[in-house]
C-alpha cells in the first residue's frame, strides 16, 4: 500500500515558505510516499514563477500541478521544460509544456494527470474528450488527476465519469476545503476540493479590504497577500499500487 499527499494551491510567499516549514514533517508524520502540489497561484500576485517553482520542489513536492493561470507569467513559457512541472492537458496542441507526468518507483509506475474545467473558465479543449483520450495512452493504473475547475457540478460529473478507471479525482481552483471525499465505485478517491495553503484569514489568500471593496464598488482594486498566519490543505490518497485502487482517503489540515 502507497500513499500520495496532494496539496492545495499554494499562495504566494507566505505559502511557499508554510510549506516549506511543514510538507517534510507531515510526510514523516503520515509516511508519505509521492507528493503533488498545486502551484499555480505560487508566484506573487499569481501564476508561477521559476523562483517559486524552486521554492516548492525544495520543500519535498515531486510533482507541481496548475491551472488557469499557468501562462500568467511570461517566464513560464520556460517552466514547462521541466518535466515534473504540467499544466492543464487539454490546453490547445503547440502550448508549451505537457498535461501529464510520469514516474516510476521500478516496481510500479505512477501517471498525474492536470486538467481544467470550461464552465466559468478559458474555453479550453473539453476535458472530458482530452482524458478519455490520455487514458488509451497510459500503461499504469496509478493515476492520479488534478482537476481544476470553478464549478463544482462540473468536478462532480468528471469524479463520476472517472469513477473505477483512476485512482484518485481531487479538485483545485476554489482554495476552500470541501468535506465530501469518498471513494467511488469502491475504486476512485475523490475530493471536489483540496483547499489551499497560504494565509488563512484572507479572501482566498489575498488581503481581505481590497478584496471586499472590489465586491461592494466594482472598480479596480489592487490585491494583497495577507500577512495573516498560514495553513496547508491537502488530502491524502492511500492505493494499492498493484491495481491502482483507492482504500482510503483523508483530508489534512495544517496550522
Amino acid at each position: 500500500m502507497k500513499k500520495v499527499l496532494h496539496i492545495g494551491d499554494v499562495v504566494g510567499l507566505a505559502g511557499c515558505r508554510f510549506l516549506q516549514q511543514q510538507l517534510l514533517k507531515i510526510k514523516s508524520q503520515h509516511a508519505i510516499d509521492f507528493v503533488i502540489v498545486n502551484g499555480e497561484n505560487s508566484a506573487q500576485g499569481n501564476g508561477i514563477t521559476k523562483y517559486s517553482m524552486e521554492q516548492i520542489f525544495s520543500a519535498g513536492a515531486d510533482v507541481i500541478t496548475t491551472g488557469n493561470h499557468c501562462f500568467k507569467r511570461r517566464e513560464a513559457l520556460n517552466i514547462y521544460e521541466h518535466p515534473s512541472v504540467i499544466r492543464p492537458a487539454n490546453y490547445p496542441a503547440g502550448c508549451p509544456g505537457r498535461g501529464v507526468c510520469h514516474v516510476d518507483f521500478g516496481p510500479f509506475q505512477l501517471a498525474v494527470i492536470n486538467l481544467s474545467g470550461t464552465a466559468y473558465l478559458d474555453p479550453l479543449d473539453n476535458p472530458f474528450t482530452r482524458i478519455e483520450q490520455l487514458l488509451k495512452e497510459i500503461d499504469t493504473p496509478n493515476i492520479f488527476v488534478d482537476f481544476h475547475a470553478e464549478a463544482t457540478a462540473e468536478k462532480k460529473a468528471m469524479g463520476f465519469f472517472l469513477a473505477g478507471r483512476v485512482t484518485a479525482v481531487i479538485g483545485t481552483h476554489t482554495h476552500v476545503q470541501t468535506a465530501d471525499e469518498t471513494i467511488l465505485s469502491e475504486h476512485t478517491g475523490y475530493l471536489t476540493d483540496v483547499g489551499m495553503t497560504g494565509p488563512e484569514t484572507s479572501v482566498l489568500g489575498v488581503s481581505i479590504q481590497p478584496a471586499l471593496e472590489r465586491f461592494r464598488f466594482h472598480y479596480p482594486t489592487r490585491f494583497t497577500e495577507s500577512d495573516s498566519s498560514c495553513f496547508c490543505n491537502g488530502v491524502i490518497v492511500s492505493f494499492d499500487e498493484k491495481c491502482g485502487k483507492c482504500t482510503k482517503i483523508e483530508r489534512l489540515i495544517v496550522r
